[in-house]
């Protein structure tokens, strides 16, 4: 089979000027998942300097290390792509390690009216449409200019208690605490070109496209990829005590395909700007398109990090944190009034221009391949390689 042809999009707009570092597995001898940095499309493996992406991520040269650290030479990225897209043994992982997978919920004033549809028809989408047009007309569908714990908001809120209209998802999307909840553990996260997964008594779910940011141990946000928070809606619409059901099974989190440093060129403000697009290709000929700007975020990134980890609460790896999305596919597939949800062999794409693309297919997460590699496995491929004289110790 021929290689897949990798698309410019697929890589940042400005490849030639971004600080882009990963993580790929190698084949015989390393036989293991090794850090790279991508200069001037061409990939170097640094294991050797950065034995984990959490060590590369807490170190103050990173920048200087993914520019100048010697590395042994791997060849063109897009060849690693095609590879990835065919599904070679010589592919991208996800572009962290160590790191335990934060998600923000609810940021979005789109995204909000979503989760109070899913929490009144209980996982049933065929309710879905009435429930939107009875929901926006009582508080209307544009909650974009309302900052969360402001006084409107609050008034919002005792408006909406009076009339017995308050909800658990309303808390977080316009009060003063942001919802953040654990996505995956360290390892669990699938790369470009993977097959992310879903639940197979799922009925209702999509895809979440969204930014991550890849944060240090003191809570410094250090560069940002692309995230699908593969969400099953008809789950956490029965009760938002299953949300780790919903959100945390076999490839319900891909990652990639890369952490763009931040630098002169990319900032926290490129962030702020960013446009990522959703595109999902069916094998029944069904195609779907959206754009999430992260201009409508309701709370900004340094808010949600500030939220997620400091004197409250510590990541001595760093973590990776969704930002959350406003695109939630509400696009009938099987009918009128049916909504969105997956068939098995959709083609997800997430880009944005100074990301590339995240690109995975849709299984069952009982058929997918399983996650079998966790910490233990790592760092005994690190031990076998004579690599954890390199890697941090605390």
């Amino acid at each position: 089979m021929a290689a897949p042809t990798i698309p410019d999009h697929h890589l940042p707009a400005d490849l030639d000027r971004a600080l882009l570092v990963g993580r790929v597995w190698r084949q015989a001898p390393q036989d293991g998942p090794c850090v790279v940095a991508v200069r001037g499309g061409r990939m170097f493996d640094i294991t050797a300097v950065a034995p984990t992406m959490a060590d590369l991520l807490e170190r103050p040269d990173r920048v200087e290390l993914a520019r100048l650290a010697p590395g042994e030479p791997l060849g063109d990225v897009r060849d690693w792509l095609a590879s990835s897209l065919a599904g070679g043994p010589a592919r991208l992982l996800a572009p962290c390690d160590l790191q335990p997978v934060k998600a923000a919920g609810v940021t979005f004033a789109v995204s909000l009216l979503e989760r109070l549809i899913e929490e009144e028809a209980g996982g049933d989408a065929g309710q879905a449409e009435a429930i939107r047009e009875r929901l926006q007309g009582l508080i209307g569908s544009d909650l974009s200019r309302l900052r969360p714990g402001s006084a409107e908001a609050m008034a919002l809120k005792e408006a909406l208690v009076a009339r017995g209209q308050w909800s658990q998802y309303l808390e977080v999307g316009i009060g003063p605490d942001a919802e953040v909840f654990s996505k995956a553990p360290p390892m669990a996260s699938v790369g470009y070109g993977a097959r992310i997964g879903v639940l197979p008594e799922s009925r209702w779910n999509n895809p979440e496209p969204e930014l991550v940011l890849a944060v240090d141990s003191r809570g410094q946000i250090v560069g940002a990829t692309l995230g699908n928070d593969v969400n099953l809606r008809d789950v956490e619409g029965r009760s938002a005590l299953l949300l780790t059901r919903a959100k945390d099974n076999n490839g319900s989190c891909a990652i990639g395909p890369f952490i763009r440093l931040f630098d002169a060129d990319f900032t926290l403000d490129s962030v702020r700007a960013a446009e990522v697009a959703l595109r999902i290709d069916g094998p029944d000929g069904f195609s779907l398109a959206g754009v999430n700007l992260m201009s409508q975020i309701s709370r900004d990134p340094l808010d949600l990090v500030r939220q997620t980890l400091g004197a409250h609460h510590q990541y001595p790896d760093g973590c990776m944190l969704f930002l959350g999305t406003m695109f939630s596919p509400t696009q009938d597939r099987h009918g009128p009034g049916s909504g969105f949800t997956h068939a098995m062999g959709d083609r997800v794409e997430i880009a944005s221009g100074p990301l590339g693309a995240l690109v995975n297919e849709v299984g069952e997460c009982t058929a997918i391949p399983p996650w079998d590699f966790g910490l233990r496995a790592l760092y005994a491929s690190l031990a076998r390689r004579g690599l954890l004289a390199g890697a941090a110790t605390g």
